[in-house]
């Protein structure tokens, strides 16, 4: 096989993963560890709650920025300018995953370390090299590869706990496309994120993802919704944010996210978090792909339980055009998307057909 042909098993991590109550107490030591006086990329809801935790701590000369909301180039620019113009050592992201995506994409343009702190546990961002830019309106552009995953990822379970659930409930839509997603992209050799094959060890970390939040996502929503954190709490964050980080990128992605990408093309989707637009590509993907009823059952069964969409209402979509549908189905098919990971030939007309049978499907099982 020619050199240029060759594709081997290949996996990617952050350098660091450290989770637990307090946990944000060790990121000026970390800064301290990467060379020193950093930015910090705040998100506007982390200022007041978050940032006072260690904002006297950070090294000399570190200086805070506010983010602007949206991971676009036009943020990105702003950013990078101010790093290089403070002299920055190391860039260190407090927040969700936008924010998160904005600072692995500056760090990574500037050649600096990058430390990821999450607020929240919505998606898989925080441990992955990847980031999505979009619009300065909020529509899906591209997937921005950097050069290496993050140096840190500091996850502070005291903090997500007292976060509003839905981002939690959020985490696990996106989660639970990871173990179908990667299931997909293994039974048809397809190109994991991190340009290879997928490993057997990204494989098995996908399954116990998926194991994860069956077993444990029910009671976890209710701590959160209490605002403690027990054992299962812990659980689900490692499973949203470690797990799913670790096996979405090592083993790939298919038909779930390139819906979720399709669908951020319907302004009304833009207020839903994207989780909760992955849960509907999941069960559409589902659809699409002639699944195992029993896996169907399951899908939805969790849904239901911890309160994801199963609708396309739920993502404000009542009432939609199938003209929309399949706008949003042409995006979700272009060339670059990973639903062409998935067996046998895929069409946006198909892609339509898949969203309204996992609607009507949704419909149904609540009138039951």
């Amino acid at each position: 096989m020619a050199a240029d042909k060759q594709r081997f098993r290949k996996a990617v991590f952050p350098g660091l993963y450290l989770q637990g109550e307090g946990a944000l107490m060790k990121v000026p030591e970390l800064m301290e560890s990467f060379g020193g006086a950093g930015m910090v990329i705040c998100a506007p809801s982390s200022f007041d709650t978050v940032l006072p935790g260690i904002s006297q701590a950070l090294p000399k000369g570190s200086v805070v920025e506010r983010f602007g909301r949206e991971c676009c180039e036009k943020e990105l620019g702003r950013l990078a300018a101010l790093v290089a113009e403070r002299g920055a050592r190391v860039v260190v992201a407090v927040g969700g995953g936008k924010a998160i995506d904005t600072a692995k994409i500056v760090a990574d343009r500037g050649h600096l370390p990058v430390i990821i702190v999450p607020t929240i546990a919505s998606t898989d961002a925080p441990c992955s090299g990847c980031a999505i830019i979009y619009s300065e309106h909020g529509v899906f552009e591209k997937v921005s590869y950097q050069r290496r995953n993050p140096d840190a990822v500091v996850v502070d379970t005291g903090i997500i706990a007292k976060a509003p659930v839905r981002f939690l409930v959020s985490g696990m839509g996106d989660a639970l496309a990871t173990w179908f997603e990667a299931h997909s992209c293994e039974r048809t050799a397809s190109t994991n994120e991190c340009g290879g094959l997928s490993t057997i060890t990204a494989l098995g970390l996908a399954r116990l993802c998926f194991d994860t939040l069956l077993g444990y996502g029910v009671a976890a929503k209710h701590a959160c919704e209490e605002g403690v954190v027990t054992p299962a709490l812990e659980r689900i964050v490692e499973a949203n944010t470690l797990l799913s980080g670790l096996g979405f990128e090592s083993s790939g992605l298919a038909a779930a996210h390139s819906i979720h990408n399709g669908l951020t093309a319907l302004p009304p989707t833009h207020k839903y978090y994207h989780g909760e637009k992955v849960a509907i590509g999941t069960l559409a993907g589902l659809h699409l792909t002639d699944a195992d009823p029993d896996d169907v059952e399951t899908a939805y069964g969790f849904c239901e339980d911890v309160g994801l969409p199963t609708t396309l209402a739920e993502i404000g979509l009542a009432g939609v055009s199938r003209e929309d549908l399949m706008k949003a189905a042409q995006h979700a098919c272009a060339p670059q998307e990973g639903i062409h990971h998935e067996a046998g030939i895929i069409t946006p007309a198909r892609v339509v057909a898949a969203l309204l049978a996992a609607d009507r499907m949704g419909r149904e099982r609540t009138m039951v």
